[in-house]
């Protein structure tokens, strides 16, 4: 019972991205404040949680990873059901990852809630000699599709923070305004701690 009362929200955020971009390194990152440098292909799916405070509420933010590889796509449908925020991982290092982004952006939008937050991320910025993808030409496709943008690096541990809370903030500015229709992203909310009918209604300490 404690713990459900340790948190006022869950939200369920996804990393997509090609193999290899450092999702598993973002996530170990943002979650564990780990960085594991031989890093294997995730098998299949795995998500761990951080709890995090926005605005005096306590947000439990339930990360999900799975495999950018193509025959571990038939998990789609079930990866994306319940997200609200998402992370589009590519690698500044390597063009390629940076020119599927659209086709996962679509496969986002076939699959999550449309009022889902996205942030594009240009992983791997220490690496910045290496450089393939311009930043100026991410954050023009960041906005022209309404997406946020920030280069991280899992490595060095830059951006990664203001990338997840971010998202989160953004996710919970729509819960808690009312152009989120019910049954949508503010599903994900839980119900504050029911009064037992069988006590006295006394003054409390907090205004739920």
């Amino acid at each position: 019972m404690g713990s459900d009362e340790a948190y006022n929200f869950v939200f369920k955020v996804v990393l997509i991205g090609e193999s290899g971009v450092g999702k598993s390194n973002l996530l170990s990152r943002f979650t564990k404040n780990e960085f594991n440098h031989d890093s294997r292909t995730t098998i299949g799916v795995e998500f761990s949680t951080r709890t995090v405070q926005l605005d005096g509420f306590a947000v439990k933010a339930q990360i999900w990873d799975t495999a950018g590889l193509e025959r571990y796509r038939a998990i789609t449908s079930a990866y994306y059901r319940g997200a609200v925020g998402a992370l589009l991982v590519y690698d500044i290092t390597k063009h390629l990852t940076y020119e599927s982004v659209e086709r996962w952006l679509k496969e986002l939008f076939d699959h999550a809630d449309p009022h889902i937050v996205v942030m594009l991320v240009g992983n791997k910025s220490d690496l910045d000699s290496e450089r393939a993808v311009p930043s100026e030409e991410a954050k023009d496709f960041a906005d022209k599709n309404g997406l946020y943008f920030l280069e991280t690096s899992a490595l060095s541990s830059t951006n990664v923070e203001a990338a997840f809370n971010t998202v989160l903030a953004e996710i919970h500015k729509k819960v808690n305004s009312k152009e989120v229709l019910r049954g949508s992203i503010s599903a994900v909310t839980l119900t504050p701690p029911k009064v037992e009918p069988t006590q006295e209604k006394k003054p409390c300490c907090r205004n739920l």
